[in-house]
């Protein structure tokens, strides 16, 4: 389905206003990232038809909707929100699937994740995709995608869990967990002996 222009505007308006802007624009907002849908209309000044074209529309179902609430599934900052992560993970469903899960990067990111692992920055969650053709959980335009292991999250203490719109997503990834690499540009093809050899701690 096309989204015309003024359908992706809002859909970003209301994706940073509920990730990141609530402090700024003084949402009241929950713990879980709960927001009154009234509330956010007036914040943004949208109607009713707007805001559900919006929800309706996101590419990748980034909006929730529920009991007259929105929120953003994930991708919240911790300075821009009253989120907790304790909350938004009792929101979500715990992941249980041992398959690997994935993330992608781009190629300047590597060095420094294979010294520390996946870090979430000024996010509450690393954010990693099911597979590595969904279309939920990953970057765009990637040169990298790198397999993680759940078994060795889990062994390490990393709670997993996934999000209403299918996006996994764990606290950290130590770098041990990085058990495979996939080149997905020309760049990462030609250079993918010398990235392997990064992640050589890792066992990849």
């Amino acid at each position: 389905m096309r989204t015309d222009d003024s359908t992706t505007r809002h859909s970003r308006a209301l994706s940073w206003l509920l990730r990141h802007g609530a402090h700024e624009s003084k949402l009241a907002m929950d713990a879980a990232g709960w927001a009154r849908i009234d509330d956010v209309r007036r914040a943004l000044s949208l109607s009713s038809e707007a805001l559900d074209a919006a929800v309706r529309d996101n590419r990748k179902s980034r909006l929730e909707v529920r009991n007259g609430h929105i929120r953003a599934c994930q991708g919240h900052s911790f300075e821009g929100t009253p989120v907790t992560r304790e909350a938004l993970e009792a929101s979500w469903t715990p992941w249980t699937d041992d398959a690997p899960i994935w993330h992608g990067t781009r190629l300047r990111a590597l060095a420094s994740i294979a010294r520390e692992g996946l870090l979430p920055g000024e996010r509450t969650h690393v954010h990693l995709a099911s597979s590595v053709d969904s279309h939920v959980g990953k970057r765009d335009g990637v040169d990298v995608m790198l397999s993680v292991d759940p078994r060795r999250l889990r062994e390490n203490g990393c709670g997993i869990w996934v999000s209403a719109n299918g996006v996994v997503l764990v606290r950290e990834v130590p770098p041990r967990c990085i058990t495979g690499l996939r080149a997905e540009t020309r760049a990462a093809r030609a250079q993918e002996a010398a990235l392997r050899a990064l992640f050589a701690r890792s066992e990849l």
